[in-house]
């Protein structure tokens, strides 16, 4: 994992330089992302109403007054949400060797497993991980929000229009994408180059990628602690991304557009 970028980080200034460029990824994205949830966990508790009262609103209308302008507003989104990943990508390209003339970048996506030389097994074993997390994730969130631990959950707030369900299927795919190639491929690739034990690389992932989904509650932090450990141990069996962004994809898929049908039908959603 990360051969030729470990080769070259066997001292401490390059160890340093690879923690650093981590840093800096995760500052303009997820590791944000997972500081605004600390403070926004805290907001909730400092409030007056409960947490269990509180909703947590995800893909919500920018400008549902004006449909084409909304839209526009939601691929941005989707397009600006993904840049992070490229440039982990981008930046494991720099140091990724280059077999047959290939582009640093597509070696170092190759080097993940993601691509497209295995579809078939990719997509079967995404499914199975999908149901493996999706079933008793959504057991967890049911039962952190019955203790009281967990906000309500609106997973799309999109307006009655054309285009909502492929914006939704987007966003899933944009967020499967963004978390699975920075959280697993790169940083594992990084981390472990900089000399990090396998097992600390596995738990500080999991471990951020459940902080930045704290602002849903306790539960929304839990499972997804757990889904970066399991996702985690099936990368480093595999060494492949690809399923791991199938089986994201297909969790937000149904828990976006899932949402969008069920839930003005079903009330405990």
């Amino acid at each position: 994992m990360g051969g030729s970028a470990a080769a070259g980080a066997t001292g401490g200034p390059a160890r340093r330089a690879l923690v650093g460029e981590t840093l800096l990824v995760l500052g303009v994205g997820l590791g944000s992302s997972a500081i605004y949830a600390v403070l926004a966990i805290v907001r909730r508790l400092t409030e007056a109403e409960s947490l269990d009262r509180q909703t947590s609103s995800l893909n919500a209308a920018v400008t549902p007054d004006r449909p084409w302008l909304d839209l526009a507003y939601q691929l941005a989104g989707v397009g600006l949400g993904v840049v992070p990943a490229l440039l982990a990508v981008y930046l494991l390209g720099a140091v990724a060797p280059r077999p047959a003339g290939r582009p640093g970048t597509r070696a170092a996506a190759a080097a993940m497993g993601l691509d497209a030389r295995r579809p078939g097994s990719d997509l079967l074993l995404g499914a199975g991980l999908a149901l493996v997390i999706g079933v008793p994730g959504l057991g967890v969130y049911l039962g952190a929000r019955a203790l009281g631990l967990n906000t309500t959950v609106s997973a799309a707030g999109l307006a009655d229009v054309w285009w909502a369900v492929p914006v939704l299927v987007l966003a899933a795919l944009g967020n499967a994408f963004l978390e699975e190639v920075v959280m697993i491929g790169y940083l594992f690739a990084r981390w472990s180059a900089a000399g990090a034990p396998v097992a600390a690389v596995l738990l500080t992932s999991a471990l951020v990628r459940g902080t930045y989904h704290l602002y849903q509650g306790f539960g929304g932090f839990a499972g997804n602690v757990a889904m970066g450990v399991i996702l985690g141990l099936v990368y480093l069996r595999m060494r492949r991304v690809a399923p791991l962004v199938v089986a994201h994809t297909l969790l937000d898929v149904v828990a976006f557009v899932g949402y969008a049908l069920l839930a003005p039908h079903v009330g405990w959603l």
